[in-house]
Formats: structure tokens, sequence, C-alpha cells
């Protein structure tokens, strides 16, 4: 019996192969493999979208800083009191 993966191989092989070969019609025949992969990635690259993909990034990053700017005074200021209350205790209680 054969093997069910060997069949699906030889389709995406297949489909790979046909994809190619309608890459080499559209350049004009007959090319090498490495001119038709060079084609086929420039038109599956996505046209100027890193740009925006990094302002965003940035802007979230910035965000994030601002947050744990305002956070850090308040987490003092909460050790602080937690101290003042802790020896507070031990001058009431001695």
């Amino acid at each position: 019996m054969a093997q069910q993966s060997n069949k699906k191989i030889k389709r995406r092989r297949r489909a790979d192969y046909l994809k190619r070969k309608k890459e080499q019609a559209k350049l004009g025949g007959i090319l090498s493999k490495a001119t038709v992969k060079k084609a086929a990635k420039k038109a599956n690259a996505p046209a100027e979208t890193k740009p925006a993909a990094k302002k965003a990034v940035k802007k979230v990053a910035k965000k994030a800083a601002k947050k744990a700017v305002k956070k850090a005074p308040a987490k003092k200021a909460a050790k602080k009191v937690a101290k003042k209350a802790a020896e507070t205790d031990k001058t009431s209680e001695g």
C-alpha cells in the first residue's frame, strides 16, 4: 500500500513546478531558476508596508515607556508609606 504523504508531496511538487513554468512564460520563455525566483520574490513582496509597521511598533514602545515612567514614582511612594508604617509599628510596640 502506498503512503498518503507521497501523494501529497507529488501534488505539491507538481503545483510548484507549474507555478515556476508560468513565471518563466511571463518573463519571456527559457530563463534560469534564479531569475524566476527573483521575479517571484519581487511580485510577492509587500509594497512599502515595513516602515508603517515600524512606526506602529515605535508608538507602542513609547506608550509603554511612558506608562513605566508613571508607575515608577507610584511604586516608590508606596514603598515609602509601607516603610513608615513598619517603623511606626516598631516604635509603638517598643
